[in-house]
C-alpha cells in the first residue's frame, strides 16, 4: 500500500517495518492492550511479560504480510498489517500510540485501502474486539458485520458492484 496523505498539519507516510523496529512495534502493541490488563493484578513485570509472549507470537503469525511503519510528519506513530490475495484484502492491524489516537491518522489509512479494495474489486475484511470503541469507526467508514465469536466481530466492506 502506498500512502501519502497531506494537508497543513499532517504528512502520513509507510515505511516498511525492519528488525530494528521491533521495540517500536512492542510499544505499540503494548500500548493497544494496556486497558484491557489494568484489573487483573498483576505488577508490571509480570503485564510485561505477558505482553511480550504475546506480541512474539503474533508476530510470527503473520511473516508474509504488508507490515509496514505508519509516519506522521517524518516520527513513527503506529504501525499497519494487511495481508493480500487474490480473493480479499485483510487488515489484520492498525495501531497507533495513545497521544496519536482519535485524530484522523487511522481513518485516511482505511479509506486507502477502501479505495484499493474498490479498485481491485476485492473485499476489505477485518477482525477487531467487540468491545473496541474502533468498532464504531469501522461501521462509519462502512463495514458491515460479518460474524463473531465471544470477543472478535469479523467486519467486511464490499466494493460496489460497478456496471459494465
Amino acid at each position: 500500500m502506498r500512502v501519502s496523505v497531506k494537508n497543513e498539519n499532517m504528512n502520513i507516510n509507510l515505511r516498511d517495518a525492519i528488525p530494528a523496529d521491533e521495540t517500536f512495534l512492542f510499544e505499540v502493541y503494548a500500548s493497544t492492550r494496556s486497558e484491557e490488563l489494568e484489573g487483573i493484578g498483576w505488577d508490571e513485570n509480570q503485564k510485561h511479560t505477558f505482553l511480550k509472549m504475546q506480541f512474539l507470537a503474533r508476530e510470527r503469525s503473520y511473516p508474509k504480510v504488508d507490515n509496514r511503519i505508519i509516519l506522521l510528519n517524518g516520527s513513527a506513530v503506529g504501525r499497519i498489517l494487511v495481508d493480500r490475495t487474490e480473493a480479499a484484502i485483510r487488515l489484520i492491524d492498525i495501531a497507533l500510540l495513545t497521544e496519536y489516537r482519535n485524530a484522523g491518522i487511522g481513518s485516511r489509512l482505511i479509506k486507502h485501502l477502501i479505495k484499493e479494495s474498490t479498485d481491485s474489486r476485492r473485499p476489505l475484511k477485518l477482525r477487531v474486539r467487540s468491545a473496541s470503541s474502533a468498532m464504531r469507526l469501522y461501521e462509519r467508514l462502512g463495514f458491515c458485520m460479518s460474524g463473531n465469536d465471544a470477543v472478535y466481530s469479523e467486519m467486511i466492506w464490499i466494493p460496489p458492484v460497478v456496471a459494465s
